[in-house]
C-alpha cells in the first residue's frame, strides 16, 4: 500500500492556539481514508493543510515523497489534488451551469465561456440527476443540500485526480443521496486508484473494505485502524 499524501509533525495554529499538535497521517493511494472526530478536534484544520489552504507553523507535506508544504493550493490542483470544503463550496453568483463547466476538466481555461464569454458553453452532465432542472438557477438560491451536491460534483469531474479530501461529505444530504454519494466517492479510490480523505463525525456506512480510520481529538492521534477496531 503506497502512500500518497502524507503529513509529517504538521503543527498548524490559528493565531495562539495549536490546531494541530506535530501530526503524522500518511494517506495510502487507492484507499478511503476517515479523519473522526468532533467539532475542534483537528480534523478540517488536517484537510486544509493537505489541501495547502492553511499554512503549517512546522512540520512538512509529503506527496509521493516530494516535499510540497510550500506549494500553494492552486498548484496542488494543478498537480491531481482536489478539496471540498464543508462551507462556501460553490461560487454562489454563478449558476448551477457555471459551476459545473469550472468544476470540469479544463474548466479554468474554459472559465471566460462559461461566464458568456467568445464561444460556446460546455457544460457536462451533473453527477446527480437532482441538479439537471437546476442548471439555470445561480447557485446561491439553491438549498443545503442542493449546494452540496453541486460542492460534491468537483470530485467527481475532476480528472484523474490522486487525492480527493472531502470535509462532511453527506452534510445537508437526504439518506438515499448520501449512501449513493459514499458509493461514488468510495469508486474513486477502489476502481479509480486515488487516495479519498473524509472528515466525519462517525464512520458512514457503505465504505469499502480496507477502509482506514484517524481518530483526532484536541488536534493529536488517538486512534488508527480499520472501522471494525473501533470501540
Amino acid at each position: 500500500m503506497s502512500v500518497e499524501i502524507a503529513l509529517r509533525a504538521a503543527r498548524v495554529r490559528y493565531g495562539p492556539l495549536e490546531a494541530l499538535h506535530g501530526l503524522d497521517l500518511p494517506v495510502p493511494a487507492g484507499t478511503v481514508t476517515v479523519l473522526l472526530g468532533r467539532n475542534g478536534s483537528g480534523r478540517t484544520t488536517a484537510l486544509r493543510a493537505l489541501a495547502g489552504t492553511v499554512r503549517l507553523s512546522a512540520g512538512r507535506v509529503l506527496w509521493r515523497g516530494s516535499d510540497v508544504t510550500r506549494l500553494p493550493a492552486h498548484e496542488r490542483t494543478r498537480r491531481g489534488l482536489c478539496f471540498v470544503p464543508d462551507l462556501e463550496a460553490v461560487y454562489a453568483t454563478l449558476t448551477v451551469a457555471e459551476n459545473l463547466a469550472l468544476a470540469a476538466p479544463g474548466g479554468t481555461a474554459r472559465r471566460s465561456a462559461a461566464l458568456g464569454g467568445a464561444g460556446p458553453r460546455v457544460v457536462p452532465p451533473p453527477p446527480y440527476p437532482e441538479l439537471v432542472p437546476l442548471l439555470d438557477r445561480p447557485a446561491g438560491t439553491l438549498s443545503g443540500g442542493e449546494r452540496r451536491m453541486l460542492a460534491l460534483s468537483r470530485a467527481f469531474l475532476a480528472a484523474r485526480a490522486g487525492v480527493v479530501l472531502v470535509d462532511e461529505p453527506a452534510l445537508g444530504l437526504a439518506p438515499p443521496v448520501a449512501a449513493r454519494t459514499y458509493r461514488r466517492l468510495a469508486a474513486l479510490a477502489v476502481e479509480g486508484g486515488a487516495a479519498v480523505v473524509l472528515a466525519e463525525q462517525r464512520v458512514p456506512d457503505g465504505l469499502p473494505r480496507g477502509t482506514l480510520v484517524h481518530e483526532l481529538r484536541r488536534g493529536s492521534l488517538a486512534f488508527s485502524g480499520e472501522p471494525a477496531e473501533l470501540t
